[in-house]
């Protein structure tokens, strides 16, 4: 695509963001809805017009080589995605559930389940190579350092064996030598015959049949077609490395003009700004000192300077401010010297106003009791950066002209214009230095008492600012840091050589292959609760770990998680997801499972040692995933015998406090894996892990799509013999570690070579299946019951016993409603008689 597909592809973008804004911010102040269905439509609508949004731009920013422009789309691209966030929150908190189902309103937006899908955004990962690459470095160095020692200690423990069994060791090599000898020759003469016969049956094109042309083309499996990528697919990829290179040389002549420019500015318009500023501080003065008498006092750097003097005011309000500051001021120390004198009289006093306000507060409900109910959308935190970057584009880019700029390099006159703002804040501060000190040289000539009052205000002024001081050094004596005499690489070739921090499995998050549940609205529909499907688990992953975790802005204002567990049976991905995490997001991955802990850093004061070296290296290297894996047995109710040696309980009590230390700015996300949640003690078990994600054994579709995947992936040719419906319908219960195990053990190198001759069947995978155990009813059972006595399920429970109270309720009361009328009627049938 060029520049200008996708600077159209931007412009669409900030369209649809306009109208959104539009519907955002309505002209009136919408009423309180009631009806929760219509709530959760408007939250949906909103949450799939952003998702759009979303995906184009980052496209945009992806491809986009200006990089001024970039910047721009970065900011509206972070507020975008922090405000899906916001909604997906209310989403989980009006419905009590994590999974939603947006069938009706994707068919009035006209989209389609691929619709749904999360994009993550290429430049978490890619503007961070060069970090990433150096960490790569360092974990291999200090990996192979590990590797050197245990090679050596391999070395010296190696046994002698006697001339027999060297004999016999020799005979197999060479007999196995010559099998893979005979084979490939026998392979040879078999290509050979089979090219002589294909030779002997073409026949010229031109002579074919239409049916015996259209029979060969259908003969051609599509899986093979669709392997290899077409002309234009790789001429698109190639384009694409190309701009990115352009975005990297754009760049770094963007960032050499910043300097230059700021430079030019500081030398060409610098005095002239000096001058100007130094000549409009003294009018004012001359002003003030004709209007008031005498002459103002200077504003503090903290009140800001001289910007305070030119916020469009006259010398007359000016001054009147600053007096009321100093009457402020002087009111508080008269009521601070008041409060010891009055005592108890105040407490009464302020505890009969909270009563007639507590009154007060009673009544206004009672009065106000239709208005206060109902569902208003909250107050967001990134609406404002969207609604900001949504005007800089309108006042600066939308009608901007810019048919010169063919190779869209940075443009000189915004650069020149934000940097003279900077220079001229610079210049600012200096001038104020001396403006102020030429204040008090006026005044000092004056009016020499005026001078000595003011140097008293100020020795009060340093007093207080001593005390905050004071109150700040308290607050960093309580954080100990254990870790304080040593640097970050000893810490972290520690945690590395004690297997701790471990390098996460290059695996991307649509590598975990799952579809769309079609039948989730109807199943709410007739109130039962259908199973998540794998695209749903799929979609927040990306949702509450990835994007958090990839942009700083993103984490630190929207809704705090540090804890997120994957509960489900085994084989189900989940340990592929916390993989996919970290790679997408470029994170490090730390392993404090039970059995990575057991017999390391033994005792209590150890382990307090251990955490803050994981969660010190975590916070220094961000983005990081801690990962727990059978987090069931940190919070075992009772520990099994053969356990108590593992002491896997051990990180219990100081995880929740190692975890109150994560702020938002840590972009730190505790994991946990979980076969068997059920096993755990519920109440602490959920107060670490606030945000559950329940991950169920795949449905049909997700069967039938991963069959296909896999069986391509290995190298299978998929022919009408192979019938993939059944061996769907046959794996029900068995989860996709089962399926992929069976397909690793069908899919040997030697089968592969026999697939001309004997094509691949569904038969053939039925003895790996049966060998082992799939996830049986009474299990999932287990999940949904064990999940049901969560917080999140005991409020969805509630809520549906509320509506059904309600609804019986409005029966009850139209039977009664309709047996007054019937009374009535037979009152005025006796009056009439």
């Amino acid at each position: 695509m060029s520049h200008s597909s996708y600077t159209r592809m931007w412009v669409q973008a900030h369209g649809a963001l306009e109208d959104l804004l539009v519907d955002e911010h309505p002209p009136t102040a919408p009423r309180p809805l009631k009806d929760r269905l219509q709530v959760f439509q408007g939250l949906a609508t909103f949450y799939l017009k952003y998702l759009q949004i979303f995906r184009s731009l980052e496209a945009v920013y992806d491809q986009i080589v200006h990089p001024q422009k970039r910047r721009m789309v970065r900011h509206v691209l972070d507020g975008v995605m922090g405000r899906i966030l916001e909604l997906k929150n209310e989403m989980v908190e009006l419905e009590f559930s994590e999974f939603h189902y947006f069938d009706d309103v994707l068919q009035d937006l006209k989209l389609t389940p691929e619709d749904l899908e999360v994009p993550i955004p290429q430049y978490f990962v890619r503007e961070r190579m060069r970090v990433l690459r150096d960490r790569e470095k360092m974990l291999a160095h200090v990996m192979a350092k590990g590797g050197h020692i245990e090679q050596v200690e391999q070395e010296v423990s190696v046994q002698t064996m006697c001339l027999e069994e060297a004999v016999r060791v020799l005979q197999v090599c060479e007999r196995a030598r010559q099998g893979r000898l005979r084979h490939r020759f026998m392979k040879e003469i078999r290509q050979a015959e089979e090219e002589g016969s294909q030779a002997k049956s073409q026949t010229p094109i031109s002579t074919l049949d239409p049916d015996q042309a259209a029979t060969r083309i259908q003969k051609v499996p599509p899986e093979q077609q669709q392997q290899r990528p077409s002309v234009a697919q790789l001429k698109a990829q190639q384009v694409e490395t190309t701009r990115r290179l352009v975005q990297e040389e754009n760049e770094a002549e963007y960032q050499r003009a910043l300097v230059s420019i700021k430079e030019s500015v500081r030398t060409v318009d610098g005095p002239d700004l000096r001058e100007t500023l130094q000549e409009q501080i003294r009018q004012w003065f001359i002003e003030c000192r004709d209007a008031t008498g005498k002459f103002p006092d200077f504003p503090n750097a903290e009140d800001g300077g001289s910007t305070a003097i030119f916020a469009q005011k006259t010398p007359d309000q000016v001054a009147a401010e600053l007096a009321a500051k100093e009457e402020e001021k002087e009111k508080k120390r008269k009521d601070n010297t008041n409060k010891d004198k009055k005592g108890g009289k105040d407490r009464k006093d302020q505890k009969k106003d909270k009563k007639g306000k507590s009154k007060q507060k009673k009544g206004g409900k009672e009065d106000g009791e239709e208005e206060e109910k109902g569902w208003k959308m909250p107050p967001s935190n990134f609406l404002p950066t969207v609604v900001e970057g949504n005007k800089m584009y309108k006042d600066v880019w939308q009608g901007r002209d810019e048919t010169q700029n063919f190779l869209q390099r940075f443009d000189a006159q915004l650069v020149r214009e934000e940097k003279r703002l900077e220079v001229e804040e610079e210049v600012r501060v200096q001038v104020d230095e001396l403006m102020r000190q030429e204040v008090k040289n006026l005044k000092l000539a004056v009016d020499r008492e005026k001078g000595k009052k003011k140097k008293k205000g100020k020795k009060g002024g340093k007093k207080k600012k001593k005390k905050g001081k004071k109150g700040s050094k308290k607050k960093k004596k309580k954080e100990k840091d254990l870790t304080a005499d040593r640097t970050l690489e000893s810490l972290y070739e520690e945690l590395v050589l004690e297997g701790f921090l471990i390098r996460p499995l290059n695996i991307k998050l649509s590598e975990y292959i799952g579809e769309f549940s079609y039948l989730g609205t109807t199943l709410r529909q007739a109130d039962i609760e259908p199973m998540p499907s794998l695209s749903d688990v799929r979609q927040l992953i990306a949702l509450y770990g990835i994007l958090p975790l990839g942009s700083q802005s993103v984490h630190q204002k929207a809704p705090l998680m540090k804890t997120l567990l994957l509960a489900g049976p085994g084989g189900v991905g989940k340990r592929m997801l916390v993989h996919a995490l970290c790679t997408e997001t470029g994170a490090n991955l730390f392993n404090l499972s039970p059995r990575n802990l057991s017999g390391k850093y033994p005792g209590r004061s150890c382990l307090q040692y251990l955490l803050h070296m994981v969660f010190k290296v975590a916070r220094q290297l961000q983005p990081s995933v801690i990962w727990i894996g059978d987090a069931e047995k940190t919070f075992y109710k009772k520990v099994p015998k053969l356990e108590k040696e593992m002491e896997p309980k051990r990180l219990k009590k100081d995880l929740v406090k190692v975890l109150k230390s994560v702020k938002p700015e840590d972009r730190v996300l505790v994991v946990g894996t979980s076969r068997r949640p059920f096993d755990a003690d519920l109440k602490p078990f959920c107060k670490v892990y606030r945000k559950i994600i329940l991950i169920p054994r795949p449905d049909y579709a997700s069967r039938l799509v991963l069959w296909r995947e896999l069986l391509c992936g290995g190298g299978a040719r998929l022919t009408p013999s192979l019938d993939l419906s059944s061996l769907a319908k046959v794996t029900d219960g068995y989860t996709q570690g089962h399926i992929l195990q069976a397909v690793r053990q069908v899919l040997i190198p030697r089968r592969l070579a026999q697939q001309n001759t004997r094509p691949l069947t569904a038969e053939e995978f039925i003895p790996p299946l049966a060998r082992q155990d799939p996830v049986y009813k009474e299990e999932e059972e287990a999940f949904k019951m064990w999940y049901g006595k969560t917080p999140l399920g005991k409020k969805r429970a509630r809520a549906a016993k509320a509506i059904e109270e309600e609804g019986e309720s409005g029966k009850d009361k139209d039977k009664r409603g309709s047996g007054k009328k019937t009374g009535k009627e037979e009152k005025n049938k006796k009056k009439n008689k």
